[in-house]
């Protein structure tokens, strides 16, 4: 049996966010047991549009600024997005962030 890719990890946390929840590439990073490698996550989500089951929208910085949105077609697709989701954004940052945040390590366990 073939061993998953780190990007192939990140896809699997990150398919388990929830609609209407958000998280960032460190928390995911840290509960891949790779707690400095927040930007390979980032590289990795980047890597997913060829992938539709992915939702990388709901992946943000540890302030909740949308740093990401860059990468997705469109200006403002990765804010459209989360905003259909009920999300509140306020100049590319998302508002009560505390609020919509999901912990893959308290909510997946370890």
């Amino acid at each position: 049996m073939k061993e998953e890719s780190f990007f192939d990890r990140v896809y699997v946390v990150a398919k388990q966010i929830p609609y209407g929840r958000v998280t960032s590439y460190g928390a995911i990073a840290r509960y891949l047991g790779a707690a400095r490698s927040a930007r390979m996550v980032g590289y990795a989500l980047n890597g997913s549009k060829l992938k539709e089951d992915v939702p990388a929208h709901r992946v943000v910085n540890r302030k909740g600024i949308l740093t990401g949105k860059h990468h997705f077609q469109g200006t403002n697709l990765m804010q459209q997005l989360l905003e259909n989701e009920g999300v509140v954004i306020k100049d590319n940052q998302i508002q009560s962030l505390e609020s919509y945040f999901w912990d893959p390590a308290k909510e997946l366990g370890s």
